[in-house]
């Protein structure tokens, strides 16, 4: 496990530590984003007739507020203007998640946090050998298999087979045989062999966010894959393109579901 642990360090902004139980993280900047702009106020949806794989299916629904597309192997977008009306873009988020989170019920359960394990027994009585090391920003403790390494903007956990890892803006969390939990200001990340959730956020006023359920194994109605992409200025009225979608695979429903947002509120 520490092992595991160095190698997750210097993922986060080192090279090297190459192997298959290494994990390599690479950020960016929403900053340095030249294609992100001013988002724009509408009224009503524009809902074209086709866009990629994507073919909407009758006209635009309760006043220019929603419209519905068809896509491949019995995927579906639905597209949402939704106005804020006094609450707030994270309410609105809050519930788009919990309503497209449903078609996957046994996949938020899986990925739902496992209660705490209980804390092990005291260094004396296991005969567990102890180390401290501490000096000015140092401080690394261990015990038997147990360690604590905190250093300048580095945060090491372990405890058994668990480990926390906080570097900088990024959280990583993983238990043996469970979920890995990665996370920064502005992307989370949970996975375990089958499932996995992925949420982004961008900074500003202004609302981007992606949220992806994915899972091997197909809900009830078929599903493997649901989420949105949600985009809009600060105060609203956001687009919201809510996806399902039965092939785990297939990343071109979302993409196409991602630039009718695009056509509607811009990038």
């Amino acid at each position: 496990m520490r092992h595991v642990l160095i190698c997750l360090a210097l993922a986060a902004g080192l090279s090297g530590c190459d192997g298959e139980n290494s994990v390599r993280i690479t950020t960016t900047s929403s900053g340095d984003s030249q294609d992100a702009g001013v988002l724009k106020v509408i009224d009503t949806l524009q809902c074209p007739d086709s866009l990629g794989v994507l073919t909407r299916k009758g006209l635009a629904a309760a006043g220019g507020a929603n419209c519905v597309y068809g896509g491949p192997k019995g995927s579906d977008v639905v597209l949402h203007l939704v106005r804020l009306d006094g609450r707030s873009v994270d309410d609105v988020l809050r519930d788009f998640e919990t309503r497209v989170s449903a078609d996957l019920p046994q996949t938020s359960a899986r990925l739902a946090p496992s209660p705490p394990a209980e804390q092990a027994t005291t260094a004396a009585a296991n005969g567990e050998e102890t180390a401290s090391v501490q000096a000015p920003g140092v401080n690394i403790q261990t015990r038997g298999e147990d360690a604590s390494v905190r250093l300048p903007g580095l945060r090491i956990e372990t405890q058994g087979d668990n480990a926390s890892v906080r570097i900088g803006g990024i959280n990583i969390q993983s238990k043996d045989g469970q979920n890995t939990h990665t996370e920064t200001s502005t992307v989370s990340v949970e996975s375990n062999d089958e499932s996995s959730r992925v949420r982004t956020r961008a900074p500003g006023a202004a609302t981007r966010m992606t949220y992806i359920l994915s899972d091997d194994q197909p809900a009830l109605a078929g599903w493997r894959r649901v989420g949105f992409e949600a985009r809009g200025p600060a105060g609203g009225p956001i687009v919201v393109a809510v996806v399902r979608s039965k092939d785990r695979g297939d990343g071109s429903v979302f993409d196409d579901a991602r630039e009718l947002v695009t056509v509607n509120v811009g990038r």
